[in-house]
């Protein structure tokens, strides 16, 4: 699969953040989010491993009971099952990969 950088296809997870299916193979899906300043994703978990890096912006990210605060270069590794959630400290951009695929947002291009 090959991805071509355009400004379509962002859909809302949630007030504030929006996300996009960038590309995908049999085992991963890589995933850009746009968070708005003041947004929260609250505590949750699934199955998958979530890696990130952070594009631009500031986000205080909470893995477990662990919290970062993370800015422009900082990256995470995120187990299957671990609650996390995230507040955004300024308008944000964060690149994601999920590992199994996220099939719900492989719907998300359909």
């Amino acid at each position: 699969m090959f991805y071509k950088a355009n400004a379509s296809g962002y859909h809302a997870a949630m007030p504030g953040i929006t996300l996009k299916t960038l590309a995908h193979g049999a085992k991963t899906l890589l995933a850009e989010f746009r968070l708005a300043a003041g947004s929260l994703l609250p505590r949750h978990s699934h199955p998958h491993e979530q890696t990130g890096y952070l594009v631009s912006g500031r986000i205080r990210l909470t893995i477990g009971e662990t919290t970062h605060e993370a800015g422009p270069g900082d990256g995470w590794s995120i187990p299957g099952d671990t609650e996390h959630s995230a507040e955004v400290l300024e308008d944000t951009v964060a690149v994601e990969v999920f590992a199994p695929v996220r099939e719900d947002y492989l719907r998300l291009n359909e």
